[in-house]
């Protein structure tokens, strides 16, 4: 395989895309398990198309770009758990073909060849959550912008206006996945080190990346929900940890490979430093910076997921694709890189289909939508969720602005302070579930510091589930 994309030619970009379509085929034929963080994209954007505003009338940390897209697709295609993963492919060519074009066009590799493009399309199905249109996938093409961007500047004798770029697209970057914030300083790092730029270029960089980010908290300044935006958004990126949602050994065994290979690329450069002049050992250095970035960025990931780790992808493929061409005898090369490939989609297909019955391996069984009796009995209503797991929702509507567990429980859990009670107590008032499923063992206190509610409720014969009474609905 790797032979055929040792050559640049039109043939070799039809057959990379060709080869990604193929991968994700099976998910596009029979979507793999839906996931709580799709199930909550979806959410969002079937209650931004309700006419809610996010962080005010919905409580959760996902950016606000994405929210935007989600709601696109909602408008479009509704709860479509496939238009998930047909846009998520359709993002993923792009950035494989993106890719591999900005290191043929600035020849940042000593032949121009389509095989980085190649690893890259392996690298994003190292896991089946990854093809989906996550945050994490959105916010890797406008970094990847910024790094096409970058090298031309790099490629010049002194930095242009153009590193205004650089900053914008950092910060679309950003508002797709917070945490991308991060990239500004990779930015500025890589300007002030390998690069002529001056004092105005670097204040260019920085407004570039202010620009947007100060727009959107304009937007909600002017509607009034500038507290909302801070707490739910900002906030949350230091507060919103989902650890439950975590599968330590699927991340261990999807992340091994694309590791390994990025590694021993990194190491093999010092081996061969002589072979490389010196725009291209520049473009390898402010790949480090960009691991080592990504690599801080993992602190504030509200859980361990695949998907989350896309933002490693570029800096991961940039050096193991160093590693494979490497390789003096091209036998050996291939033989490496069918091993590497067919362990990938060993871990993809596993998860997704599964390949092998009984075995977890892959399957993110923590991250899963699951199915409980609560699906056979509640349908079609507006239910109020108090959890991290939400999987309630898949088959009905959200009421009340508490989708997020960790944002609400700020409310739900301190029923101690008055303020907070009355604002729960709005909150139910405004948008009243028809049932509330309490896995927080919260609401009882509720009803004991708001009377009213409790009246206007029952408990049904499932543990921690309250039905709304048919008087308080005909009121």
């Amino acid at each position: 395989m790797l032979s055929f994309f040792r050559v640049n030619s039109t043939l070799q970009i039809v057959g990379l895309l060709l080869l990604l379509g193929l991968i994700r085929l099976p998910f596009l034929l029979s979507p793999p398990p839906l996931l709580i963080p799709e199930l909550n994209w979806m959410l969002v954007g079937e209650q931004m198309n309700n006419g809610n505003l996010l962080y005010r009338d919905i409580w959760d940390s996902v950016s606000p770009l994405s929210a935007l897209v989600y709601w696109l697709l909602d408008l479009a295609f509704g709860r479509s758990h496939l238009a998930y993963h047909v846009a998520g492919t359709a993002v993923a060519a792009f950035q494989v073909f993106y890719f591999n074009w900005v290191m043929n066009v600035r020849d940042i590799y000593p032949d121009r060849n389509w095989i980085p493009g190649l690893i890259y399309a392996l690298f994003l199905n190292m896991s089946f959550d990854c093809s989906t249109l996550s945050p994490t996938l959105l916010s890797t093409t406008f970094l990847l912008l910024a790094f096409g961007t970058l090298v031309k500047q790099m490629d010049r004798r002194g930095a242009t206006d153009e590193v205004f770029e650089v900053g914008f697209y950092i910060s679309l970057s950003a508002l797709f996945y917070l945490p991308s914030a991060l990239f500004i300083i990779w930015a500025l790092m890589s300007l002030l080190l390998y690069t002529g730029a001056s004092f105005r270029q670097h204040s260019l960089l920085i407004f570039g990346f202010a620009f947007p980010i100060l727009l959107t908290v304009l937007y909600y300044y002017l509607a009034d929900s500038l507290d909302d935006f801070n707490r739910n958004l900002l906030s949350s990126v230091f507060r919103v940890r989902q650890y439950d949602l975590t599968d330590f050994q699927t991340l261990a065994a999807s992340l091994f490979l694309p590791f390994a290979m990025g590694t021993l690329g990194l190491l093999s450069l010092f081996r061969q430093t002589t072979r490389y002049v010196n725009f291209q050992q520049r473009c390898q250095q402010i790949m480090m910076i960009w691991g080592l970035t990504a690599l801080v960025s993992v602190g504030l990931m509200p859980f361990l997921a695949p998907m989350l780790f896309i933002i490693f992808v570029p800096a991961l493929a940039f050096f193991a694709a160093y590693y494979f061409q490497g390789i003096r005898r091209e036998f050996v090369a291939e033989l490496i890189f069918t091993g590497v490939f067919a362990f990938t989609l060993l871990i993809l297909y596993q998860g997704a289909l599964p390949l092998v019955r009984n075995w977890e391996l892959g399957r993110l069984s923590a991250l899963q939508v699951k199915t409980s009796p609560i699906d056979r009995l509640i349908q079609k209503q507006k239910i109020l969720v108090i959890g991290e797991d939400i999987s309630a929702y898949r088959n009905n509507q959200v009421a009340t602005p508490y989708l997020n567990w960790d944002l609400a429980k700020y409310d739900l859990r301190s029923l101690d302070n008055y303020e907070n009670v009355i604002s729960v107590y709005d909150h139910l008032r405004k948008d009243p579930p028809r049932y509330i499923i309490d896995k927080e063992n919260v609401i009882k206190k509720l009803f004991l510091r708001a009377p009213s509610l409790a009246a206007s409720y029952e408990k049904t014969e499932q543990d921690g589930i309250y039905r709304r009474k048919e008087e308080a609905l005909s009121n």
